[in-house]
């Protein structure tokens, strides 16, 4: 059986990730918070990127397939996949980084393919491409990038942003000239585990086969989790619209490991559905 290690695990990719693999893998994870859920979880190491101690997690689990999800300190980060990189070579394992949509947030006018060439203005874009040019000095064989869009879902952080600021009458941000892709936690979840078991190598963009403007798709959530209208901050970042997203093209994974905006947008908003059901009943 394959032993997988989730950098990462506490996040909520990372924790979604944890509970798609575990029924059918050996797997363990770090998480970098104080709750008490992972500290007493035997399969769970505590560790941050920034205080090092990777090495020591490697060496007692041994794992032949590697997924990181960390977030943390650009230059630790880099430090820590030097080592897995290291590790993998020493034991043909397998590494599957998460990287971004942000790699692309310097280009702007169009959508990105797998095969684009990569252009980042941001901090966070430059240290994903970073971790891209290590982690493909692997044989092919042995590592996946994965690039994602922005993740939603019912639990996801922005979703959960956007109901607060709906009850506290708080501006929300949006960017009425920007065009992005999108997809859920659990549907990544799948397309990894569908990753992992065909054994699919090299770079993948793991997003919504279509786009949406970002106001667009906010507004669109807030009216099914809301009767209140959110209040809404403009973002112009440009007078034209831009590109920030991804889109599958020289790799696509089978249909049912894909997901659209609408899938999406359903899939983010489908506990309040229930709730209003069950109100109605």
């Amino acid at each position: 059986m394959n032993k997988i290690l989730i950098l990462g695990a506490s996040g909520f990719i990372g924790n979604t990730l944890y509970k798609e693999l575990l029924p059918y893998y050996d797997v363990y994870g770090t998480y970098a918070s104080q709750q008490g859920t992972f500290k007493e979880n035997q399969v769970f190491f505590e560790y941050r990127v920034e205080e090092g101690g990777l090495d020591t997690i490697l060496n007692t689990v041994q794992p032949n397939i590697i997924i990181s999800s960390l977030r943390g300190d650009y230059s630790a980060q880099y430090k820590a996949h030097e080592l897995l990189v290291e590790y993998c070579h020493a034991t043909q394992s397998r590494l599957l980084l998460l990287s971004s949509v942000n790699v692309f947030d310097g280009v702007g006018t169009f959508p990105a393919y797998e095969d684009s060439p990569t252009d980042s203005l941001s901090d966070y874009g430059r240290s994903k491409m970073d971790l891209e040019k290590l982690v493909s000095q692997l044989p092919k064989q042995q590592y996946s990038i994965l690039r994602i869009p922005m993740v939603l879902g019912v639990t996801a952080p922005r979703i959960c942003k956007l109901r607060l600021a709906i009850k506290h009458d708080v501006h929300f941000e949006v960017y009425p000239n920007l065009i992005i892709s999108i997809t859920t936690a659990n549907k990544l979840a799948q397309q990894v585990h569908y990753i992992i078991n065909q054994e699919v190598y090299g770079i993948l963009h793991l997003a919504s086969k279509d786009v949406i403007h970002h106001r667009d798709l906010f507004k669109e959530i807030s009216e099914k989790i809301s009767d209140k209208k959110p209040i809404f901050k403009n973002v112009y970042e440009s007078n034209e619209d831009r590109y920030l997203a991804i889109l599958p093209k020289k790799y696509k994974l089978p249909k049912p490991y894909r997901i659209t905006v609408a899938q999406v947008i359903e899939d983010s908003t489908l506990k309040e559905e229930i709730n209003t059901l069950k109100t109605n009943l």
